[in-house]
């Protein structure tokens, strides 16, 4: 019997967002929202650890007091708005690889999806493993606003986003619902296998799976109207958070 692949975990919560100052640990519900994405991960049972990587030292002991490890801060090089994943991620997995812990595989799980639950996990977990020659995994949904509908405006004129399809008719001059299916990545979750990293410095490599998510599996919190929609949801139940196994982090407000 095959040993399962290795998988960590990578939880990234820089300090400095713009958008909405400190979102990674904004409350949401009784606890920071980066809890929530800590308490499914390790509920999944999924991984071999769950990591935070974040260049602030307040955002560690949150990450610490729900249960997910903080070897080390990552440097503020890494943490500005247009640092790149790959460029943390390969600093992370270097650092873990010098102390001798090497996985097969890792996980990248965002804090600003915090509808995401253990089962989900399992379930891309499974689907990964499952499916031989590919690189990675990355979750996506239905695209609301078909591509096909789209413009680039230059001046006094527009051309279509993509060129049309097969058909006659072009894609801007068509029916949506004859239009073929698209689909938009979200923040819910990516899984890959680690040489993709080292081997041609991607978090994604060529060949990517995709993962299809569920209700609000992939709704993602990165404004404040997103903030409003989540609290809306909680107070009228349509959506559930993960259950969190510890106390409240203390709000120093």
């Amino acid at each position: 019997m095959t040993a399962a692949p290795s998988i960590v975990a990578l939880v990234p919560a820089r300090s400095g967002s713009k958008r909405v100052p400190g979102k990674n640990v904004r409350r949401l519900g009784a606890h920071p929202v980066m809890a929530y994405t800590i308490a499914a991960a390790l509920d999944s049972r999924v991984f071999d650890d769950v990591i935070v990587s974040t260049d602030d030292e307040q955002y560690a002991a949150i990450a610490a007091h729900y249960g997910a490890s903080v070897p080390f801060l990552r440097p503020a090089a890494l943490a500005a708005d247009a640092s790149p994943d790959i460029d943390w991620v390969e600093h992370t997995l270097t650092a873990l690889g010098r102390e001798g812990r090497r996985f097969d595989c890792f996980s990248l799980l965002r804090p600003t999806s915090p509808f995401r639950q253990a089962a989900t996990i399992r379930r891309a977990w499974a689907a990964f493993v499952a499916e031989p020659g590919v690189d990675s995994l990355r979750a996506v949904e239905p695209c609301r606003q078909h591509p096909g509908k789209m413009w680039i405006v230059n001046g006094a004129r527009m051309t279509p986003l993509l060129a049309d399809g097969p058909a006659a008719q072009p894609w801007h001059s068509s029916q949506t619902q004859t239009l073929p299916p698209v689909y938009v990545q979200n923040a819910s979750l990516e899984i890959a296998w680690t040489r993709v990293v080292f081997d041609g410095r991607t978090i994604a490599g060529a060949i990517v799976m995709p993962f299809f998510t569920e209700g609000f599996e992939g709704f993602d919190v990165n404004t404040r109207e997103d903030w409003m929609l989540a609290e809306r949801f909680l107070e009228q139940r349509e959506a559930r958070l993960p259950d969190v196994p510890f106390l409240p982090y203390p709000s120093h407000d």
